[in-house]
């Protein structure tokens, strides 16, 4: 197998944020979406004294990332699970606490670039969107059985799409004439469902759809909103979490989660803050980081990235 070149998204930026954490000896670093192993990589060449516990649903990447891995055999542990069992994972290995966790959400590229996944709809093949391929609905399940109500309610919550009703409805509507099993017939219905004016800008009109049907057929919001706090709980005093978001509805669980750390809601002027309600994440990006203009213009992957980092306060 060739194991992919492609370079991940703000890589530098994430090293530089993880690596303080990871300097002792026998720290452990959990990259809880793998995929092609990149950021891992990068990591585990700037930090040669940590280990590695990767995570992914996807089988397939994790064989390539096993392969892309291979140099540091020794210090990786690659696990096949979606990425909220990790406190269970981490118990199953005896591991207590970690000092640098990153979740890089979203598709990976090797599912974009394979088209037989069918997360892509710049080509024509079989309407599956499952990150972990053995088990669950796939999008043409939900495409044949939801109903308008439902469809409607997920391009219009996860894909943020004005006309989600209409095209809801030409969905329905073609079902009727035949199952949904590819993704060229649904690219054309979208198509046709949005006005031509719309259409002129936004980008590709079925980018939307094909985002929320994404997000629902891997249930991404709810894995991460167990995942977060679950995460959040395996730090160690002084580790660091990094997120990197793609979605406006991804970003914003991540910063109330961090935000709820960072900032306990007590009442201003108060005289003694009680030890359960004392901060206990240090926000260490300020806001969102972003991908400069040089690396967006290089890799168009990384223009939605939104980036936000914390760090758990000494015990």
């Amino acid at each position: 197998m060739t194991t992919p070149t492609h370079v991940p998204v703000m890589r530098d930026r994430v090293v530089a944020l993880l690596a303080p954490a990871l300097r002792e000896p026998g720290s452990v670093f959990v990259d809880a979406t793998l995929g092609l192993g990149g950021h891992s990589a990068a990591v585990l060449t700037e930090v040669p004294t940590c280990r590695l516990v990767g995570l992914d649903r996807d089988t397939a990447a994790l064989e390539v990332a096993r392969e892309r891995l291979a140099p540091w055999s020794d210090r990786i542990t690659l696990v096949h699970a979606v990425y909220d069992r990790m406190p269970e994972v981490l118990e199953s290995l005896g591991i207590s606490a970690v000092q640098g966790i990153l979740f890089d959400l979203g598709v990976s590229s090797m599912q974009l670039d394979e088209s037989s996944r069918g997360f892509a709809y710049a080509q024509d093949a079989p309407l599956d969107m499952r990150m972990d391929a053995t088990t669950g609905l796939t999008a043409a399940d939900i495409l044949n059985t939801y109903s308008v109500d439902d469809l409607t309610r997920i391009l219009r919550s996860y894909g943020e799409e004005r006309y989600a009703r209409r095209i809801a409805q030409r969905i329905v509507a073609e079902r009727e004439v035949a199952p949904w099993t590819t993704s060229e017939r649904l690219v054309e219905v979208v198509r046709g469902a949005i006005p031509a004016a719309a259409r002129a800008t936004g980008g590709h009109p079925a980018k939307r759809t094909f985002q929320a049907l994404r997000i629902e057929v891997n249930a991404e919001l709810e894995v991460l909103e167990r995942a977060v706090p679950a995460a959040l709980s395996c730090l160690a005093p002084e580790g660091r979490m990094v997120v990197m978001s793609y979605h406006s509805l991804e970003d914003r669980l991540v910063k109330q989660a961090f935000a709820a750390g960072a900032h306990p809601d007590v009442p201003r002027g108060l005289p003694v803050i009680p030890e359960s309600l004392r901060p206990w994440l240090r926000l260490v990006t300020r806001g969102a980081e972003k991908a400069s203009a040089e690396e967006i213009s290089g890799n168009p992957r990384s223009q939605s990235v939104r980036v936000r980092a914390v760090e758990r306060m000494a015990a």
